[in-house]
């Protein structure tokens, strides 16, 4: 689509990518070319992929989630000329205490810098459900009160249900 010019003016692509240096710059080289991007970035957050996956603390993951928003920041050179804005997700955010949610995701903003012209986009996925909907809303309020430059950032929710129940 960018190759070809085949994506209107008006249209905003935007890409996915995990917290891992060469997905990055794979992610910004795809993107060049385009007009405008969102890229979006992740990492797990959840206790049990803390623990299980990833074999680390809470430093950890706030380790690879801030030098992966550096990372993007960094790779921004892949893809000259492209207006790009930011999303991040704290992937298994259900599964994630919401203070630690909160810090990995203030830690991103800090790196990200929202202003009103650049709004950073915050989701909160929900994307197994271990909670009823009721739960997942009350987290959604209260990270919308908890979350920094919060004037600058769009909340955006992916709740589907990968258990099926």
């Amino acid at each position: 689509l960018v190759e070809e010019n085949l994506i209107p003016d008006d249209v905003t692509i935007q890409v996915l990518t995990q917290a891992r240096e060469e997905l990055i710059n794979r992610t910004y080289e795809s993107i060049r070319g385009a007009k405008q991007a969102i890229v979006h970035l992740y990492n797990s957050t959840s206790i049990l992929q803390r623990d299980v996956v990833f074999r680390t603390d809470k430093q950890g993951i706030i380790d690879i989630a801030v030098n992966g928003a550096r990372m993007c920041k960094a790779a921004e050179k892949l893809a000259p000329g492209v207006d790009i804005y930011y999303e991040y997700s704290p992937e298994s955010y259900t599964g994630t205490e919401l203070e630690f949610a909160v810090e990995v995701c203030n830690q991103v903003l800090e790196v990200f810098q929202p202003t009103p012209e650049r709004k950073v986009i915050i989701n909160l996925p929900a994307t197994v459900e271990m909670a009823t909907p009721n739960v997942y809303a009350d987290s959604i309020e209260w990270m919308c009160r908890h979350l920094n430059h919060r004037e600058n950032v769009i909340v955006s929710l992916h709740p589907h249900n990968d258990r099926g129940t």
